[in-house]
């Protein structure tokens, strides 16, 4: 049985540097999930840099630190949760972390910290057998939800983790990614599902990272490591 824990390092003290926790995560980012070259895309375009966040959201690290991340937006936010999902393969290290991490701050901070989180995923397409059910974990309607991705492109992922957690009859409140390709015009798209269901409304989306942000990162790295080499 888990027990408060007494370290020194504290859940609820990383959360509280959540600018220090960015700054790490961005590094994790440039350095394990960012490469340049010509590369085909899941949406059939090409382009010069890839993102695969899925190495820095399977990295204990990095894992940790997006959980943290996310959880600190999804509590800044206007519009409370109780539960955290997306599509897979993308959003599943993502959910559960970020249901593991406010487990952890409820434990340490006990009645004064928000309940924890619960995580689901969605199927990209129903089950064959079994129950047949589309969405897995403890979900049930009405639960106001959060939706979270690693890369945010076209949008395509997110759009159909939405359009699954509404036929559900959950209640999306926030919409999150990793990391946004701004140049692909995912975030347009996600506004144009949402007006179909709110009129005049745009999503709640929000993106910890743009690709901009982590190809800088990563080449102000590479020179670093240049300049290093050439100083030897």
């Amino acid at each position: 049985m888990a027990t408060r824990t007494s370290n020194t390092w504290r859940i609820s003290a990383a959360l509280a540097d959540s600018a220090a926790a960015r700054r790490r995560l961005l590094a994790i980012l440039a350095e394990k999930s960012f490469r340049l070259g010509d590369f085909l895309l899941s949406s059939g375009g090409r382009s010069d840099y890839y993102l695969d966040c899925r190495r820095t959201t399977l990295d204990g690290e990095g894992g940790l630190l997006t959980g943290q991340l996310i959880l600190h937006a999804i509590r800044a936010a206007a519009a409370p949760v109780t539960a955290v999902g997306g599509l897979t393969l993308g959003a599943d290290p993502i959910v559960s972390a970020v249901a593991v991490v406010s487990a952890m701050l409820h434990l340490e901070a006990g009645a004064v910290a928000p309940p924890p989180l619960s995580a689901f995923i969605v199927r990209k397409s129903e089950k064959a057998h079994g129950t047949g059910q589309k969405i897995e974990g403890e979900v049930r309607a009405g639960m106001a939800v959060a939706i979270v991705d690693d890369v945010c492109t076209t949008a395509a992922s997110t759009v159909q983790a939405i359009e699954a957690a509404w036929a559900a009859e959950l209640e999306v409140r926030q919409v999150f990614c990793l990391v946004e390709r701004e140049e692909a015009g995912g975030r347009a798209n996600l506004n144009a599902l949402w007006r179909q269901r709110f009129p005049g409304q745009d999503c709640p989306f929000t993106a910890l990272f743009t690709a901009a942000e982590v190809r800088a990162e990563h080449q102000r790295r590479a020179a670093a490591q240049a300049g290093a080499r050439e100083g030897r």
